[in-house]
């Protein structure tokens, strides 16, 4: 995110030395991403950050294709994947291309065995159901149903949650997740006409800060591989830093919708861009105030993307049935729309308690057999009339 923050003890000066109360040094490092020209944070750690004790073997978690070309709109039913206790072994990625891996996962356990950096992606996770702690290297973050979390590559974490019963939508971004550029300035602070702005987002707290040397297992993501290494010292050892590099939590119903007479295009939902796709959110709102307005959606060709929709909470009014936790899936080529009938119970109605989540990507996304599983297998034809 484009905004200085800070947290715990720093230097007044960056790259200078930084002393403990007993004299010693601390260490500074610099969390950066796109080489030297992207977000960073200084970061200044207990201990140094390089003492790997051991490496262990690598495990493929990539995603594989069942169908890698396809033309075919589904629903998934999200909710039928089932829970699993291990945080990570429970994301099942179901739709995937070069730029992103959409997941659903139900874990019944908090992540606190092992540490978890993903080197690969920006992660946007989704909390549908649960709530709980992200515990991260830079500070802790509260969350709850509603919420976006934005953990950009790198950020070594655990999580916490309170209970078993949990859900969530996941992304692996592998180009960096950022707000819309149209809805800031040149600084990069956040405009007026942006649904929602900098006190909206929620960043780390509580900074934990460990002194501890032992064997501490950190699984690292990189290239498809899960990789087990082992360190000397408690991942957990920053006893400040500052910058624009952190994550981040954002409420979806903090989203202000934008409205209109008529129809309002998807693009006035965008909450999040990247080069390869972007991530919407569908609120409740008030519909088109149009005397003769069409509130439904009107049929679209989805030329140049798929979209993926993911159903949350409310009343999905361009559908004829779908439930908390469905995806649907359209595919670049062909046109979908309202169901039928759709369109006419619309109009003449006042507000829509509908919550979703919409991934657009610009390349098409395969479909992997957790996802056909979970198919109902006759969305494809719920338009014939």
């Amino acid at each position: 995110m484009p905004f200085y923050t800070k947290l715990g003890k720093i230097p007044h000066k960056r790259h200078t030395t930084f002393r403990k109360p007993n004299g010693s040094h601390y260490y500074e490092e610099l969390f950066g991403t796109i080489g030297f020209d992207g977000m960073s944070s200084l970061l200044y750690h207990t201990h140094r950050p390089t003492q790997i004790t051991n490496i262990g073997e690598a495990k493929d978690v990539s995603p594989k294709a069942a169908i890698e070309k396809h033309i075919t709109s589904r629903m998934l039913k999200g909710f039928d994947i089932k829970p699993v206790a291990d945080y990570l072994e429970s994301r099942k990625t179901v739709l995937f291309n070069n730029d992103v891996h959409i997941s659903l996962a139900a874990p019944t356990e908090s992540l606190r065995d092992y540490f978890y950096k993903n080197a690969d992606a920006d992660e946007m996770l989704f909390i549908h159901k649960g709530s709980g702690t992200l515990r991260t290297f830079l500070g802790n973050i509260p969350f709850g149903y509603g919420d976006y979390l934005v953990i950009p590559r790198g950020m070594i974490y655990q999580i916490d949650f309170d209970t078993k019963d949990n859900r969530l939508l996941i992304l692996d971004s592998f180009t960096p997740l950022y707000t819309p550029k149209r809805y800031r300035n040149w600084f990069g602070q956040l405009l007026e006409h942006s649904p929602f702005c900098e006190r909206d987002l929620r960043t780390p707290s509580e900074l934990e800060c460990y002194d501890e040397k032992g064997r501490f297992i950190l699984k690292v993501k990189k290239e498809g591989m899960l990789h087990e290494l082992e360190y000397a010292t408690h991942p957990f050892d920053v006893v400040g830093w500052d910058g624009y590099n952190f994550p981040y939590a954002f409420n979806i119903k903090d989203f202000e919708p934008i409205t209109g007479r008529v129809h309002q295009p998807p693009p006035v939902h965008q909450t999040f861009e990247t080069s390869t796709f972007v991530v919407c959110s569908f609120v409740p709102r008030l519909y088109d105030y149009h005397p003769e307005a069409i509130p439904a959606p009107y049929n679209h060709s989805n030329i140049d993307s798929d979209e993926m929709l993911y159903y949350v909470d409310g009343d999905f009014m361009s559908r004829n049935h779908v439930e908390k936790g469905y995806i649907s899936l359209h595919p670049a080529g062909i046109p979908h729309g309202p169901h039928p009938g759709a369109m006419e119970r619309s109009i003449g109605q006042k507000v829509t308690e509908e919550l979703a989540v919409m991934v657009d990507t610009f390349k098409p996304l395969k479909v992997t057999q957790e996802a056909l599983d979970i198919d109902d297998g006759d969305y494809w034809k719920s338009w014939v009339e």
